[in-house]
């Protein structure tokens, strides 16, 4: 019954990434290839001089992933969260001034992955707080703010389990 339970959630998050635009799950491969140091991204994902200086860029953003990933608050109280939720909100404001995610769901699968399901609680707050930048273009301001659904930014609760689902770089395969 568990194997069935963890093939179904898997699944689950296949077709949430399914859903997801072709530039978000590019740029989703991408940042786990880099934040979590599967390979080399530059080799992988930088076809032009463009890319490998956006993937330069995203390695020093990406560098408090670390940190993040160990300082993630679990306590009620606000003593923890200032250097918490001012990293993040740095590292998020990054990717979302690339502008390849588009939506509230796309960054919480990224970010899920990229910190762990700890993080889960902080994700809607560290989206509003990056999306409201000013170095965000208004329209896309308003755009990813609107992608917030009410039922994620008042969820009582979070689930702690663990992401199943990392999706990688497939090779192009010649016909």
């Amino acid at each position: 019954m568990a194997v069935t339970n963890a093939a179904s959630l898997t699944i689950a998050e296949m077709r949430e990434f399914a859903g997801f635009t072709a530039a978000e799950q590019r740029y989703i491969r991408r940042s786990l290839d880099i934040g979590l140091s599967r390979c080399d991204a530059f080799r992988i994902w930088g076809r032009t001089q463009g890319e490998t200086a956006a993937i330069r860029s995203q390695y020093v953003a990406y560098q408090d992933l670390k940190a993040l990933r160990g300082a993630i608050p679990h306590e009620s109280g606000f003593d923890a969260i200032e250097s918490f939720i001012g990293k993040i909100t740095r590292v998020a404001a990054f990717d979302l001034a690339q502008e390849r995610i588009e939506c509230f769901s796309a960054f919480r699968f990224l970010y899920e992955r990229l910190l762990g399901p700890d993080a889960r609680p902080w994700l809607p707050s560290a989206f509003c707080a990056a999306a409201a930048l000013p170095q965000i273009r208004p329209e896309r301001r308003k755009m990813l703010l609107q992608s917030l659904s009410e039922a994620a930014a008042t969820a009582p609760g979070w689930s702690d389990r663990a992401p199943s689902f990392y999706p990688e770089f497939i090779e192009e395969v010649a016909a």
